[in-house]
């Protein structure tokens, strides 16, 4: 059984002597701040059980930091969930005291990205954003670097050199996921369709470019038609599906690399049985779930946005707190998978 610790052994970490550690830890009178701080964090350190004065201290000791995020398509189920963990993952913190500012792009331009930072970046001390690839944005990340302000990319790499990490998934291996799929289901000659949001996203052109490498490596005889752009919006996607489905009454699979999939799942309701059409889709939502249910989706690869939150928070303290500490770079993010049977 471990030792538990003692007076001496708060003394010996701290440098202090037993008698003022015991006046601290009692609440006595003539001792300093100083000394209240080295035995509150040794105390934390070392698993010794604070009294309460000494743990309302040490919570007061802690650093405040302003934090900013945003991020874009408000009224989704996927942005709000995110949003939520950024708050929890802000509020679990015990060693620092975190004001966490979220803000929303009204559009997906690259205006609406650069004005919502700069925004956060007058009040807050980091920001982690999502964003489109525009010189703009890979701009506004050199500046805000050259102003000490650190710009954390989330679930798209778009602040190039300058920026102090992407958090998100691996989008190739995201997209040969999706190929490795779409090959097992079908194992024969098939014409396949992707849909991508648009050509500003880094991400999900490198979500195609896995799709397409995967199928043709291993699978051949599986024809990727053109990719079409839906723009991440449900209605662009539905009424895209649609004319797909009309045009390529044999098309035999469809692989949404963005958002906007709501809308592919309501159209293969309408216009195929359940199975007919593979449909792979991102991220898990109460949609993209009942698609699962149904069979109208045969696989979402999803985000694993608690520890990507987790995960930025970290990264994001110790580039304000701990500047000069050498980058470790972005952590390794495992994609979720969720078959009609995970439920």
């Amino acid at each position: 059984m471990a030792r538990k610790p003692t007076i001496a052994d708060l003394a010996k970490a701290t440098g202090l002597g037993a008698a003022t550690v015991d006046r601290v830890l009692n609440a006595r009178p003539n001792v300093s701040a100083r000394a209240r701080k080295r035995v509150a964090e040794a105390a934390h350190q070392l698993g010794y059980p604070l009294p309460k004065h000494l743990e309302d201290d040490r919570r007061d000791m802690r650093p405040d930091l302003s934090l900013g995020f945003v991020l874009h398509k408000k009224s989704q189920h996927f942005y709000q969930r995110f949003a939520h963990q950024i708050e929890a993952a802000c509020a679990a913190r015990h060693d620092t005291r975190i004001t966490c500012s979220i803000r929303f792009s009204a559009s997906q331009s690259p205006e609406d990205f650069t004005r919502e930072i700069r925004t956060l970046a007058d009040r807050c001390q980091a920001i982690a954003a999502t964003g489109v690839n525009h010189v703009s944005l890979t701009n506004l990340s050199a500046e805000l670097a050259a102003r000490h302000i650190p710009l954390f990319s989330l679930l798209n790499d778009f602040t190039g050199a300058t920026g102090r990490g992407y958090f998100g998934l691996d989008n190739l291996k995201a997209g040969r996921t999706a190929g490795w799929m779409m090959a097992t289901r079908l194992q024969r000659p098939a014409k396949v369709a992707v849909f991508v949001g648009g050509t500003r996203w880094h991400g999900q052109a490198m979500r195609e470019t896995g799709f397409r490498s995967y199928l043709r490596e291993y699978a051949p005889s599986i024809d990727v038609l053109d990719t079409a752009i839906n723009l991440e919006t449900r209605q662009l996607t539905y009424e895209a599906t649609l004319d797909l489905l009309t045009r390529v009454p044999d098309l035999d699979g469809l692989y949404v690399a963005g958002g906007g999939m709501e809308g592919a799942i309501a159209a293969l309701r309408e216009m195929r049985p359940s199975d007919k059409v593979t449909l792979i889709v991102n991220e898990l939502t109460p949609e993209s779930q009942r698609g699962l249910s149904d069979r109208y989706v045969a696989m979402v690869i999803a985000t694993p946005l608690d520890h990507l939150c987790s995960e930025l928070l970290d990264r994001m303290t110790a580039a304000i707190l701990r500047p000069d500490e050498p980058w470790r770079g972005a952590p390794r993010l495992d994609q979720r998978i969720y078959l009609p049977e995970s439920f």
